[in-house]
């Protein structure tokens, strides 16, 4: 059923370049075939046409942009039937020269025929502002800034998978992409925070329940800038990557840890690219973006002694100027809040502290995360989560130490020892460099 759906859309598309064709002079907007709402509606393409509320010209350039995927032949079918239409010479050929495919010059004949002030307007469609080109609905042969009107209309193969099929294919790391989702089996009651912390993560996800209704229900989209902008400050293995994780579980929004690492240029104006094109990416996607360790590219800035500090403050501005337009979640990961710029943190909508835990929370994360086959002999952990001052990191950590040796050692029942456990303990110290006793 859902074939034959998609048939008709493809079946007006052919009926409205013939028309065209035929009606050289015709204004698209009264005397095209009409596109009927049934023709789009109930399976996943047409649905998607309806929530864009795409309008018909829109409709047309996208399902040009689909035909390399779903009807290459279409246009050389049409040829056979108008060889010496002027069609054809907006059309790129492949390799053989076979087959035609689409560009922006065949889609301003298509809409404006010959009609030079139609033909002008159909280039508004490919404007970085316009719905097809802002959300990747449709791609552009060559980068975009050198994109010209005989540049091949077409659909990136993700964008492909989510309209057609309704499924989201994420992203890998790349270098165009310095980004790896996160993904977590755990659930908030092991994000083990004093109350008052937990309560500000989890109020995020009233932003996400509620920002359509603000922006778009309330017409608050003039007063208020898009997205949400969120900073997690505090010593590391404190929680701040759960903390991202979860929210992307709970939100069923995917979460992209960015490789700051990836991003930063010593030459000059490179790291502004790298970051332009991750923002693009992730533009309009309802993705989760976290950068850790945030401070390599949204520190403070500096005076400006050299060229270098000063497209280095420039960076500075211009991430200012993406943060503030990205329409998603944005998490930065810092170890200290004063490491930040302070132009960032007053548009932070929060600024969450993680606290290395107290004895309290100490004492849970033990008792919740050490696996039950392990026999504790001898072992007060009561006393231990007293005495010892670690990070939920480091308490994982010796949990994963105690239990790999406990199952080396072939103890019976996995009994483990004081001075077993101490060792484990004693090795996070010795990696901080602290006093163990």
């Amino acid at each position: 059923m859902e074939q034959e759906q998609i048939q008709k859309l493809f079946t007006h598309l052919e009926e409205v370049i013939k028309w065209r064709i035929n009606n050289a002079s015709e204004d698209f907007n009264t005397a095209a075939p009409e596109l009927k709402t049934n023709d789009h509606e109930g399976f996943q393409l047409g649905n998607y046409i309806s929530g864009k509320k795409l309008k018909h010209q829109e409709v047309i350039i996208l399902l040009m942009a689909l035909l390399p995927r779903l009807d290459p032949s279409l246009l050389k079918r049409i040829f056979l039937e108008f060889p010496s239409s002027v069609l054809f010479d907006y059309c790129v050929t492949n390799d053989n020269g076979r087959l035609f495919y689409p560009t922006i010059q065949t889609v301003q004949y298509i809409l404006g025929g010959e009609s030079i002030s139609e033909r002008l307007k159909a280039l508004d469609y490919f404007d970085p502002n316009s719905v097809l080109i802002k959300e990747e609905l449709i791609v552009l042969s060559g980068s975009s800034e050198h994109s010209s009107t005989n540049s091949q209309i077409s659909v990136h193969q993700e964008t492909f998978n989510t309209i057609v099929f309704g499924v989201e294919v994420l992203p890998k790391m790349s270098n165009d992409f310095p980004a790896e989702l996160l993904q977590t089996r755990r659930s908030w009651d092991d994000l083990i925070l004093p109350k008052i912390t937990l309560n500000e993560i989890k109020s995020i996800e009233d932003w996400y329940n509620s920002s359509r209704i603000l922006m778009e229900d309330w017409d608050m989209q003039k007063k208020l800038k898009p997205g949400f902008r969120v900073l997690f400050y505090g010593e590391p293995g404190t929680g701040k990557t759960l903390a991202a994780s979860l929210l992307g579980k709970y939100t069923k929004r995917p979460v992209f840890r960015v490789d700051v690492s990836m991003l930063v240029s010593k030459y000059i104006g490179e790291t502004e690219k790298h970051l332009a094109k991750l923002f693009d990416k992730a533009e309009n996607k309802n993705w989760i973006l976290f950068f850790d360790e945030a401070d390599a590219i949204f520190g403070k800035r500096t005076n400006v002694r050299d060229a270098h500090d000063k497209y280095a403050n420039q960076e500075v501005s211009y991430l200012l100027q993406r943060i503030e337009t990205f329409s998603g979640l944005i998490i930065l990961a810092s170890n200290f809040k004063n490491n930040m710029d302070k132009a960032f943190t007053r548009r932070f909508h929060s600024c969450i502290k993680f606290n290395n835990p107290k004895y309290e929370e100490r004492l849970r994360i033990w008792q919740q995360n050490l696996p039950a086959q392990l026999q504790l002999k001898d072992i007060n952990l009561e006393q231990i989560a007293k005495r010892y001052e670690l990070t939920g990191s480091n308490i994982m950590n010796v949990i994963q130490d105690v239990s790999l040796k406990t199952i080396a050692s072939q103890e019976p029942d996995y009994r483990v020892s004081l001075e077993v456990f101490l060792e484990s303990i004693k090795k996070e110290y010795v990696k901080e460099d602290k006093i163990f006793t």
